[in-house]
């Protein structure tokens, strides 16, 4: 059993707490050590000032997510005297190895604030209860802090019902000193539908259970197309559907196989495995009396056009709204502010234009575009939006602007839509794709598609609860430089590509080329008896020139240990000894000496495995 522990550090005033899921110094160890969350704890609690910790604040590591390239990434929440803070949270990306290459922090100041509530919080409800049209349910509030400026006390306050007929799930921050409205997100993210078509025939994983069929993945965990009762379709045999547009077995049939090509898209493009990450998807609902479709948290439902000939369940359209899904799924969640909700708008998109490349049907059904929606016509004028030139639909805009963020999502998600294409297509394509005029007549080359795309699941990986579209840009391009690091190619795009749509930069983002290095441990484990000594190697290696300056430090050793470097600083392609000396009186157990190599312009960090025998 993986035991938890407390571990508190303090640097000058302020004492950080971390919720730890690696064991203690101590016997019975876990077989393989987690040295990416013990390089990554060790950067939390040595590093207050720039997380913007306070004394009050503690942190709980979240699953590390392994991405493309080996990098991980290892969320953080953040709570103020025992209260969530929203806004607080944090990711610290590392390599396989452990050495920490970037942190994506949003909060931007040490909290101070009063934790006493001068609103109740029935009168919290009732405030929040006002903000839904039709109201099913309202959750108890809970006592949080919004993470603006030096704190603001809050309830955040769930509320499920409908807005305008329109199913609703909406999150609530109301402020528990004045009872204003802090701030409202809605979790169910609304689309516009497509056709049905996707040739015939087409295959899916299905399932059979004394001799029932049933339009259940068995694949694929999670996965299942149905009524909007929610329960799967079944059938005396696994021949599904008619073939029309009114049918709406055959509306799962095309929401299968979409399913199906953007799961496969995430595996092989984007080294993801499934919808949430950890092999598992989400249901399907057809049927629903909307012209549209929704993503609302639990499944995908699917309505009709304007006609009610069609199903909304093109390709495009069932990969956005489960687009939305691994918005929801990546750090920092998917509620917050507006400018967020047009960021997850646009990411649904982005989603459905890579399921069409990477599916690459061909004319005669749905190939690859960058139009969202073009197949159903839904309102007689054509796709819902262009991502290659927004500006096509009368106001929405092509550039970002101080009138984007209050913008409708399917509005403002013109900006990162234009962004990506630029990133993928360029700005004058030679592949038959439209070309996409830029906002500083600038002239972009584009990566490709399936490595824009790696870009970008890169960017949600670094996602945070306040998401923003100059944040985004800061994520990307430190992801640009991350995922490809032995080029200056994807940096230089994709900074071309937000500068092209007038996304400002912003300060911390990666400047020019960067030069990296590597760190390893040879052994990485070691054994000693109380009072013995043992060498290890280690080497460094220069991933992108120049090379580097660098300080060996060793910490986390167990008491009466000492670690000595031979040399102590080095160029970055060179090596050095570490020599540790266990004392006499060391307890036996198994330790997690933390190696830390401090560079001119980044560090790296990798673990030992010390154990000290009997």
């Amino acid at each position: 059993m993986r035991r938890r522990a407390a571990l508190a550090m303090v640097t000058g005033t302020v004492s950080v707490l971390v919720t730890l899921s690696i064991p203690p110094a101590s016997a019975d160890p876990p077989k393989s050590p987690d040295r990416v969350a013990a390089a990554t704890d060790h950067l939390v609690t040595s590093r207050p000032a720039m997380l913007h910790s306070s004394p009050q604040d503690a942190y709980t590591r979240q699953r590390v997510i392994a991405g493309q390239g080996g990098l991980r990434y290892t969320p953080y929440t953040r709570t103020y005297a025992g209260l969530p803070v929203h806004g607080g949270d944090f990711v610290v990306v590392t390599d396989a190895a452990g050495g920490v290459l970037s942190t994506s922090v949003s909060q931007e100041a040490a909290l101070e604030v009063s934790t006493t509530p001068k609103l109740s919080a029935d009168e919290a409800a009732r405030l929040a209860r006002a903000e839904l049209s039709e109201v099913a349910s309202v959750a108890a509030p809970k006592l949080s802090v919004m993470a603006e400026g030096r704190g603001r006390l809050v309830y955040e306050v769930v509320v499920t019902g409908a807005d305008r007929g329109r199913p609703s799930r909406l999150h609530v921050f109301v402020d528990a000193g004045t009872g204003a409205i802090a701030q409202k997100s809605e979790e169910v993210m609304a689309g516009v539908g497509n056709s049905f078509y996707n040739g015939n025939p087409v295959t899916f994983p299905t399932r059979v259970s004394g001799g029932v069929y049933s339009m259940t993945d068995v694949m694929r965990p999670g996965i299942a197309c149905g009524g909007q009762n929610g329960a799967p379709y079944t059938g005396a045999d696994d021949s599904w559907g008619n073939g029309s547009g009114t049918n709406l077995e055959t509306a799962c049939v095309d929401t299968m196989y979409a399913i199906d090509r953007e799961w496969e898209m995430l595996d092989v493009w984007l080294d993801r495995d499934g919808f949430d990450g950890l092999g598992r998807g989400f249901p399907a609902r057809v049927g629903l009396n909307d012209v549209n479709a929704y993503w609302n948290g639990i499944n995908a439902s699917f309505g009709h056009t304007t006609d009610n000939r069609r199903q909304a369940t093109s390709m495009d359209v069932v990969a956005h709204e489960y687009g939305h899904a691994i918005f929801a799924h990546t750090p920092g969640q998917d509620y917050g502010t507006n400018e967020k909700m047009i960021l997850n708008e646009s990411s649904g998109d982005i989603f459905g234009a890579l399921t069409e490349h990477y599916a690459n049907q061909p004319a005669t059904l749905d190939p690859p575009d960058y139009m969202v929606g073009e197949e159903v016509n839904i309102a007689g004028t054509g796709p819902i939006r262009y991502m290659y030139r927004p500006s096509i639909l009368s106001g929405h805009p092509d550039c970002f602007s101080s009138q984007v963020p209050p913008m409708m999502p399917q509005v403002g998600a013109g900006v990162q839509n234009h962004w990506f294409y630029l990133l993928a297509e360029g700005s004058n394509p030679v592949n038959g794709q439209p070309p996409s005029p830029t906002c500083d007549n600038s002239i972009i080359a584009g990566l490709g598609i399936r490595k824009a795309g790696q870009i970008f699941m890169g960017t949600l990986l670094r996602k945070t609860q306040v998401w923003t579209h100059q944040r985004a840009r800061r994520a990307s391009l430190e992801a640009a430089a991350q995922l490809f690091p032995n080029t200056c190619v994807e940096l230089k795009t994709v900074r071309a590509a937000w500068n092209a749509v007038r996304v400002p930069a912003v300060a911390g983002e990666p400047q020019g080329c960067p030069n990296f290095f590597g760190v390893t441990l040879t052994p990485a484990s070691v054994t000693v008896p109380p009072g013995g000594q043992v060498n290890v190697a280690v080497s460094t290696v220069t991933t992108v020139p120049p090379a580097q300056d660098i300080s060996l430090y060793a910490t986390n050793l167990p008491p009466g240990t000492t670690a000595a470097f031979t040399p102590q600083a080095i160029t970055s392609g060179t090596g050095s000894t570490l020599t540790v000396t266990a004392g006499a009186g060391t307890a036996p157990g198994t330790y997690y000496v933390t190696v830390r190599a401090n560079g001119t312009s980044t560090d790296r960090i990798a673990v030992l495995t010390l154990t000290v025998t009997a």
